[in-house]
């Protein structure tokens, strides 16, 4: 007699959970790089991590948190002295009435110049000359080199709460491409299950103890499982490239995914312990609050802009007709400037920047709420899911029990195998959602593990 069918389908569900690394993650033989070139994500951290440190999305931040170093340094150049060399050569007429200076004549000698004014020269003028200026009192300047450090600040947490997002990405589609990849060994094993169902009814009738209308439904189970495989390895092909999107990789990159859904992590600490850290270290509340500092420091930097500057000047070089005979001048000095209307332009500039400063302060308030209600939901999903994980494998366990009874009266003739194809429907049902809710407990530790900022340190 043929191996029962309950320990065929324990066989079946252990080759779907544990067999050999998915096809779904490897590139087809013909086309198969070198073995070392091959990325192997072992856990789903490793996933987590790569996604962090590959996506497009991250990089982009990174090149905008460089834009805002940067800006520092256009700042704090304001602080610095500034030199020029500057020299000229030319040429140029002039009027003698724009002078406006009178030139004294004898009697009776006409004047000097046409009183109404006239054009004299060409005069060629050279002119070489060094400019040193540096500010000595510059508390505005000082306000807004703060001002850009505070957004540098912010950006650089922008970047890290962009690794998150992408992290989490990264994670999400690894959990679809091993859920994929798992659920086309759970077909396989029904469709050699099928097989092997369709063979007991053929030898029946064979035996002349069986009728044709056994094989007719064995035929239509064979035919309905074999066009589930084709959907779930259509599934699996499009969650790997899917994948290799999200980690920023090459779609024709070879991947090596494990051999089954990873062991569920122990369970979190405290919720109000999850929710304290995430208020204070997860990357989005830290650039919230980063970017209200930088706000407010753009306030003070307007409003320091009232305030008088002090600098000095040094102007040295050498001016003539020619370069044969130049003469060396200079002009140095204190320069104090203060500031005393502006049309108003500045009271207006600080108006708008309290008035974001102030909107910014109400979007961190509702980010922590957002964060303490995305803990809370993460940690039931993660309570609820256990429960699913536990159910499910009780259901399998059931399933797989009446496809043993129903295949045993089916044997001894007590009964068609209209029974045994009912049961072994149940059975593709419970290998289905026992994948599923191992897939949805995974998927909510991530949730939780990114609700409470430490999703790149999940292991």
């Amino acid at each position: 007699m043929p191996t029962s069918v309950k320990h065929l389908a324990a066989a079946a569900l252990a080759a779907a959970l544990t067999a050999a690394a998915p096809a779904a993650a490897q590139t087809p033989a013909a086309q198969t790089p070198a073995a070392d070139s091959t990325i192997r994500l072992t856990s789903v951290g490793a996933a987590v991590r790569l996604a962090a440190s590959r996506s497009a999305a991250v990089e982009a931040a990174r090149e905008r948190a460089a834009q805002a170093r940067a800006r520092v340094g256009e700042r704090r150049a304001d602080l610095l002295p500034t030199a020029a060399l500057v020299a000229s050569d030319g040429q140029r007429t002039f009027n003698t009435a724009a002078f406006g200076l009178s030139f004294p004549t004898a009697p009776g000698e006409p004047p000097l110049f046409d009183p109404n004014g006239q054009v004299e020269g060409p005069v060629r003028t050279v002119d070489v000359r060094g400019r040193v200026a540096a500010p000595v009192l510059d508390l505005g300047a000082v306000a807004r080199v703060r001002s850009a450090r505070a957004s540098a600040n912010a950006a650089d947490a922008a970047t890290d709460r962009a690794a998150e997002s992408a992290a989490l990405a990264g994670a999400q589609g690894y959990l679809r491409a091993l859920r994929a990849a798992l659920l086309v060994r759970a077909r396989e094993a029904d469709s050699a299950l099928a097989a092997q169902l369709l063979r007991i009814a053929t030898e029946q009738v064979e035996a002349g103890v069986g009728v044709g209308l056994d094989v007719t439904r064995a035929e239509a189970q064979v035919a309905s499982l074999h066009a589930q495989l084709i959907g779930a390895r259509a599934d699996r092909d499009r969650a790997a490239l899917e994948l290799r999107r999200a980690l920023g990789l090459s779609l024709d990159a070879p991947l090596a995914l494990p051999d089954s859904l990873p062991a569920a992590a122990a369970a979190p600490g405290p919720v109000d312990a999850v929710i304290d850290s995430a208020v204070h270290g997860r990357a989005d509340v830290r650039a919230a609050d980063l970017q209200l500092q930088a706000a407010r420091r753009e306030v003070e930097a307007v409003r320091a802009g009232r305030l008088p500057t002090v600098g000095v000047f040094v102007d040295d070089g050498r001016t003539g007709l020619s370069y044969a005979h130049l003469l060396g001048t200079y002009t140095w000095g204190v320069q104090l400037s203060l500031p005393v209307f502006d049309g108003f332009r500045r009271e207006s500039r600080v108006a708008e920047q309290s008035a974001a400063a102030r909107e910014l302060d109400v979007r961190r308030r509702d980010l922590r709420e957002q964060v303490a209600l995305e803990v809370r939901g993460a940690a039931l999903d993660v309570a609820t899911t256990a429960e699913q994980v536990v159910a499910a494998r009780e259901r399998l366990r059931l399933a797989e029990q009446e496809v043993a009874q129903a295949r045993d009266r089916f044997e001894a003739g007590v009964s068609g195998n209209a029974d045994i194809v009912t049961a072994s429907l149940a059975l593709t049902t419970a290998r289905t959602q026992l994948v599923d809710a191992l897939t949805a407990q995974q998927a909510a530790r991530v949730s939780l593990a990114y609700a409470g900022g430490t999703i790149t340190d999940l292991p």
